[in-house]
């Protein structure tokens, strides 16, 4: 699986899928969880890399004295808001607000693909931002303000 950044705008990002054949329904549904599942872990905050205690500990976690304090102190890291997951073709597409949201909810959720293409899905190509030029964003081509007065 290929993995390419366009423009990214964590408030308004598009992720676009590439399938090697038009998948199909069972296959479209490990697709709609995954994003719907990490969508959820993003609504609760999961992805704060503000907050990464266990990550910086090493492999040696046993008997990890875990800071109530520092889960306490970082800032708020949640995503916004999910669209539907849309098909075209080979392709398929989701929008995000990821909010105030890590980075780090990218790799967790590239990594998650990376592993369904090799089991379930075979995915030519995931591209994370921008727009493709054949299926436009709704609204693209429409200025920014709509009626508002130069």
């Amino acid at each position: 699986m290929q993995v390419e950044f366009r423009e990214c705008d964590f408030f308004n990002l598009w992720i676009w899928l590439k399938f090697e054949t038009i998948p199909s329904d069972i296959e479209k549904q490990y697709i709609e969880e995954i994003f719907s599942s990490w969508f959820f872990l993003g609504k609760l905050g999961g992805f704060n890399a503000e907050n990464l205690q266990v990550q910086d500990t090493g492999l040696d976690i046993s008997y990890l004295t875990y800071d109530q304090d520092q889960l306490g102190d970082s800032m708020l890291s949640v995503m916004h808001n999910m669209a539907a997951v849309e098909y075209e073709g080979l392709w398929a597409r989701c929008w995000f607000d990821l909010g105030t949201s890590d980075a780090l909810a990218l790799d967790v959720l590239i990594n998650a693909f990376k592993q369904l293409s090799g089991e379930y899905v075979a995915i030519e190509q995931c591209i994370i931002g921008g727009e493709n030029p054949d299926w436009p964003i709704p609204g693209s081509g429409e200025p920014q303000f709509v009626g508002e007065e130069i």
